[in-house]
């Protein structure tokens, strides 16, 4: 299963509402033997490093670099390989995705090169699995996967 970048950066916000969430469904996702993966974390950086009046964290590049140790130590870093651009390239012209969707489709693409299924991630205040059957795995993208499981509601 893949840990999405929305993931991580609610467990680099002490302060943020959905940062226990976040932590308790890692933490129950490896109790029950999920594999845990991230793929190379630029959209992290970019967001961390972006300042907080741009909705950005804020964060210094030397914070974010010490940080960016913590995920790699506790899940399976997934290399970039050649074989993940055509795939992207086929889901977004396929798909017809425009804007920011496009970075999902790539965590898709990543996904069906390294043969994962399921996807972790948070949205709309809700911290979802996915099922990647066939396209984009987060709504919101043109093709729309069923939710699988939800793991928690984040009140």
């Amino acid at each position: 299963m893949l840990v999405d970048t929305s993931t991580l950066l609610r467990t680099l916000q002490p302060l943020h509402p959905q940062r226990e969430i976040a932590r308790s469904a890692i933490k129950a996702l490896t109790e029950h033997g999920r594999e845990l993966h991230i793929v190379p974390q630029n959209q992290l950086w970019v967001v961390a490093t972006r300042p907080v009046e741009r909705n950005g964290l804020g964060m210094t590049p030397s914070a974010v670099a010490a940080e960016l140790a913590r995920p790699k130590s506790m899940f399976l870093l997934l290399p970039e390989t050649p074989a993940i651009y055509p795939i992207w390239e086929a889901l977004v012209t396929e798909h017809q995705v425009s804007g920011k969707p496009a970075h999902d489709a790539r965590l898709v693409a990543a996904m069906q090169t390294h043969g994962l299924t399921a996807i972790h991630f948070r949205q709309n205040r809700i911290f979802l699995i996915y099922t990647v059957a066939v396209g984009i795995a987060r709504e919101g993208a043109q093709n729309k996967s069923v939710p699988c499981l939800l793991i928690n509601s984040g009140g």
